[in-house]
């Protein structure tokens, strides 16, 4: 990763920076070089980090995608109430150590969670011990179904949150694919293959002489939803042909 005291003393060999969905090496690559041309993937809102002037005409040395991820949390936890109708009380589990992504999820899950109907009760976890003391806490509390924020350190745990949600038979909605494919029941998001495969295109477009600050922001326009069967059987859910029909991919 990134950091703000080794940026400086290595940007002079660079001829395009790329970070793909790394909001802390991107701010320190950002403070490092005002020079070389930046090429991100972020899931916040670029103009109010500070990254570009506007998302048209960026206006300095970075561009790149801004990937939705605030913005489908609210579906995503419609589908996990079209998914498991009966739940009601929800356990939404956030990393408060990601403060901006925390205090956006929370907010955007308590509005859409008053219109679905459902109690949410918030969980905490910052590192893997505590990913297990929030699945014991589910083993006492019984929440219907779980919610997982979209955060880089909840998604490199993928296989430790199937396996305990597996283990304690929760229905649990997840923001990648990756999560899914490793066993949970759900997942929708943006596309990050085609996130990265856009970081490439404009890095390869600067590599070829276009100025940062000519390229457009791009937004999102793919996201995925992925239902696991293997999972929905284990756990007794029967998947409405409706959400079968919209799903992009079965997982068999």
């Amino acid at each position: 990763m990134l950091q703000e005291d080794c940026c400086r003393g290595v940007t002079e060999l660079m001829a395009v920076i790329a970070i793909p969905g790394s909001k802390p090496s991107l701010l320190a690559a950002k403070t490092a070089t005002t020079t070389i041309p930046i090429v991100f993937g972020v899931g916040e809102d670029p103009v109010r980090l500070g990254l570009v002037a506007n998302l048209a005409r960026p206006g300095g040395n970075a561009t790149g995608i801004n990937f939705f991820v605030g913005e489908v949390e609210a579906k995503r936890l419609r589908l996990l109430h079209d998914l498991v109708p009966k739940a009601v009380r929800v356990a939404v589990l956030v990393n408060p150590a990601n403060v901006s992504n925390t205090e956006t999820t929370l907010h955007i899950v308590q509005e859409a969670a008053h219109t679905l109907g459902l109690q949410i009760e918030i969980v905490n976890a910052t590192t893997i011990s505590e990913i297990d003391a929030a699945f014991a806490s589910f083993a006492r509390e019984r929440p219907d179904a779980l919610f997982v924020q979209p955060e880089g350190f909840f998604v490199s745990r993928a296989v430790q949150f199937a396996t305990l949600a597996a283990r304690d038979k929760i229905p649990a909605a997840y923001p990648e694919r990756d999560m899914a494919a490793a066993g949970g029941l759900m997942s929708y998001g943006t596309d990050a293959a085609d996130m990265y495969r856009q970081v490439g295109i404009y890095s390869g477009r600067i590599l070829k002489g276009a100025k940062p600050a000519d390229l457009p922001v791009l937004q999102s326009t793919k996201f995925e939803f992925l239902i696991n069967m293997q999972t929905a059987r284990a756990l007794g859910i029967e998947v409405p042909s409706g959400l079968l029909s919209i799903a992009d991919e079965i997982i068999e």
